[in-house]
């Protein structure tokens, strides 16, 4: 696949010299962002790409899509440990992929070193409005039971098999204790289309993509799935309100080379744990339906671990395999 390139540059090389000379760096920052330009996860790296700047210098973003974010976070891993190649850590690439595909080319646990988990986005259960009417479903305890005294009478879409729609579908199926045909489409938006118009009756859809259709009515949001209830969402409870410690939410981070130094790490930590923590970047990620998570490297490197262990279970139950 052809790999995609696009830089930002923050400032001229003089920037590197001034804001906070003990962080700022004589040659440019690069940031490898294992997806396209455009999508939520590019926007927030070059979001904070931005607000970095005066510490640390210039910084671009290098777009390296393909094999499922697979090929950028090899870039990272492979990258000298200098820590001038730093990349973005996503649910897919290092929690989910290790699992999905039959050959990795970089090892999720050993070949990073967490910098800060940057933001959290909640997926949320979602019905097409009219269904939900017609079946008189209004929680998800309404869900759950219409399942169970129909057995197979419910199916859900998602992007794909693998993709997080799918995974969040049949961790749901397993705690929930009922069974509902999954329905794989070409993409999240083929998904969202196909509940849209009845093909479906639920999908687990990203808030982000399905928040103007559950404000237009047109889609009924019955749980989000981070843990808690999310501030975006008013009025909607968590999965884990009924389904006691379910989460299953969407993630990503900063990371860099394996061998870079503990120092290099804490200096990055510090440059974008300020970056996220300022009051622009969160009205900034707000409207992404994103929430920063700003992090030391270790609950972040912990946190990973603890996701790569999670999906394990989800994807091998899933049967879901990318050869």
């Amino acid at each position: 696949m052809q790999l995609q390139r696009r830089h930002i540059l923050l400032g001229g090389l003089g920037a590197a010299t001034l804001g906070a000379p003990a962080l700022a760096q004589a040659r440019p920052l690069r940031i490898v962002v294992p997806y396209a330009p455009g999508g939520p996860i590019d926007v927030t790296a070059r979001v904070l790409a931005e607000r970095v700047h005066g510490t640390l210098g210039t910084v671009i973003i290098e777009n390296k899509p393909g094999a499922g974010g697979n090929i950028g976070a090899d870039a990272v891993a492979k990258a000298a440990p200098d820590g001038l190649t730093i990349g973005i850590a996503a649910t897919a690439t290092h929690a989910v992929n290790p699992w999905l595909y039959a050959r990795m080319p970089y090892n999720a646990a050993t070949d990073f070193a967490p910098v800060t988990q940057m933001v959290r986005v909640p997926n949320v259960l979602v019905m097409n409005a009219d269904v939900a009417q017609r079946l008189k479903i209004d929680t998800l305890a309404d869900l759950i039971r219409y399942a169970k005294a129909n057995p197979a009478r419910l199916n859900y879409g998602s992007g794909g098999n693998g993709s997080a729609g799918h995974l969040a579908g049949e961790l749901f199926k397993a705690r929930a204790g009922i069974f509902a045909v999954h329905i794989p489409y070409n993409g999240g938006n083929p998904a969202q289309l196909a509940l849209l118009s009845g093909q479906v009756d639920f999908n687990f859809d990203n808030l982000a993509t399905a928040a103007p259709n559950i404000r237009s009515g047109k889609l009924k949001a019955l749980a989000v799935t981070t843990l808690r209830a999310s501030p975006a969402l008013p009025g909607v409870p968590a999965v884990a309100d009924t389904l006691k410690d379910f989460s299953i939410d969407t993630w990503w981070g900063l990371v860099a080379p394996a061998a870079t130094p503990r120092d290099v790490l804490g200096r990055l930590n510090q440059a974008f744990v300020d970056a996220l923590n300022a009051p622009e970047t969160r009205t900034r990620f707000a409207s992404l339906m994103a929430e920063p998570v700003p992090t030391t490297p270790e609950e972040f490197g912990t946190f990973m671990k603890a996701e790569l262990a999670k999906y394990e279970k989800v994807v091998k139950a899933s049967g879901a395999k990318v050869d």
